[in-house]
């Protein structure tokens, strides 16, 4: 981790300009190739009360994907009112982040999956008690259709994971200025979108998500004080300590409170932050606001209707 956070504090000092050009950021495609009799099953599951220990919690209770594929709270909140320790992360374009989960505990959508289910401060469930349940209910047939050893662990959350990687958002205005339609943006979310490269963002923030592709520390410049020591947690390196998943800027003016402990209500305070702490460079009100006026145009079409 400290060869990649040297590499990444030079490509910011330096303002490499490679990172700079418009090609670096990828529009969303508009479908991924999916499971149809999976995905209709894993949607069944998602809004499903039954995956929680006392039947109270669905996945959709804490990503809701009718708005922003998460919710407004500054921590997540589980069953019997229990708090956890990090914001609740979009599901919205997740199949294209490299790991799941701020600390990236997960390597994929269904290791996310299957992580809140036992989660005693979430779902608090346990798979074994799980699988009887559904197996008392129409569930039972429904997986034997598609999966010849029935209702598992593996084949509930590769399920729900089919099921999410329906739920992208293409069609940003972003996306289509990328293609060629130059009126696509304002002239203000252009200047935007030029500081964003000039100060050093686009080098964390780049790729399909514009982010999700890396891990960071909080707080490259300055280290921002937090008690939570982040992917430290998965691997036990000190090396490790205070870095997190870069997330995903997609769809982020809609996804307040910010940062994985969603400690910034505004969009306007959150890139004031980073641009401060985490690439050391000045900037007045001005140039804020254009680049907050540019990360709205990230917002695509929510690709899901139940």
């Amino acid at each position: 981790m400290k060869v990649i956070a040297l590499k990444l504090y030079l490509l910011i000092s330096l303002n490499v300009v490679a990172f700079a050009g418009q090609g670096f950021i990828l529009p969303i495609p508009q479908k991924l190739e999916i499971d149809n009799a999976k995905s209709k099953l894993g949607e069944k599951l998602f809004f499903d009360t039954t995956l929680s220990k006392d039947k109270t919690l669905s996945c959709f209770s804490c990503h809701n994907i009718m708005t922003n594929g998460a919710d407004d709270k500054k921590i997540a909140v589980g069953i019997e009112e229990k708090k956890g320790i990090v914001n609740t992360p979009t599901l919205f374009n997740a199949v294209f982040n490299f790991r799941q989960n701020w600390d990236g505990s997960a390597r994929t959508i269904a290791d996310q999956a299957s992580g809140p289910i036992t989660n005693p401060v979430e779902m608090g469930h346990n798979f074994a008690d799980l699988i009887n349940e559904l197996n008392k209910t129409p569930y039972k047939e429904e997986f034997k259709l598609i999966y010849k050893d029935g209702i598992t662990q593996k084949n509930i959350v590769d399920a729900i994971a089919e099921f999410e990687k329906k739920l992208i958002t293409p069609n940003a205005p972003f996306d289509k200025y990328l293609m060629g339609d130059e009126n696509a943006i304002t002239q203000e979310q252009k200047e935007g979108y030029r500081l964003f490269k000039s100060k050093g963002c686009i080098s964390c923030h780049n790729g399909v998500n514009v982010g999700g592709q890396l891990y960071s520390r909080f707080g490259m410049v300055k280290l921002i004080d937090d008690s939570n020591f982040g992917l430290y947690n998965v691997t036990k390196e000190e090396e490790d300590k205070y870095y997190f998943k870069v997330p995903s800027l997609r769809n982020i003016a809609l996804t307040s409170p910010y940062f994985h402990n969603g400690s910034v209500e505004t969009l306007y305070e959150a890139v004031s932050v980073m641009l401060k702490y985490q690439v050391g460079r000045d900037t007045n009100p001005q140039e804020i606001n254009k680049i907050v006026e540019f990360l709205k145009s990230l917002n695509g079409e929510v690709n899901y209707a139940k």
